[in-house]
């Protein structure tokens, strides 16, 4: 979906997601000492960049649309803090060298030849014992768990992340999780995502 079809989802009054951060963020990142920067890579509506303000992180939101950031930058006005959203596609998206404390991505999925270089442009705007975490539906979801995109191209496994930050970061945890869902029905599933925790050397 390019940046249009993205703005017509998230237009309208309400989250297309909820306002409370991922599970597996706040889990990963609770205990981190909120040291300075931080970039929310595709933050969408904010969740996740909004509470790393909150925590005293200085947030740069980036997405590419223009409708989510505008969310994102109202929903941290109702929650007292600010953040920086930066409108920008991610495939040309370059952070300078080593300017980040904190790198997080969680769900962006884009064929894997640009999602590599993401990744990778991610790891050098890190600095020295920064932190980059990845949360994202994992290669295995259509198969074993529920919900997410279906297209394997967009897909990816753990060790293909941290394949990619191996040769900058010592790689913490590199694992499939497992995460509730309730469908429309009220049915209960489970979701199997990919998280990977580095640290930068």
């Amino acid at each position: 979906m390019d940046s249009a079809g993205w703005d017509e989802r998230y237009r309208g009054g309400e989250l297309v997601w909820k306002a409370e951060p991922n599970r597996f963020v706040e889990e990963e990142l609770s205990d981190l000492e909120p040291t300075g920067r931080a970039v929310d890579i595709a933050a969408g509506e904010g969740r996740n960049a909004v509470w790393l303000a909150e925590r005293g992180w200085d947030v740069d939101a980036v997405d590419f649309s223009a409708v989510a950031l505008e969310k994102a930058e109202r929903l941290a006005a109702d929650r007292g803090v600010r953040l920086h959203a930066v409108r920008a596609d991610l495939t040309a998206w370059a952070p300078d060298e080593a300017i980040y404390d904190l790198a997080l991505f969680a769900y962006l999925h884009l064929p894997w030849t640009a999602m590599a270089q993401v990744l990778l442009r991610a790891a050098t705007g890190v600095r020295e014992g920064g932190t980059l975490l990845l949360v994202g539906h994992d290669a295995t979801n259509p198969e074993r768990g529920h919900g997410g995109p279906q297209d394997a191209r967009v897909l990816y496994a753990v060790e293909q992340v941290a394949d990619i930050w191996r040769p900058y970061a010592d790689i913490l945890r590199a694992e499939t999780v497992t995460r509730p869902v309730i469908d429309a029905a009220g049915n209960n599933h489970a979701a199997v995502d990919g998280l990977v925790r580095a640290v930068r050397r």
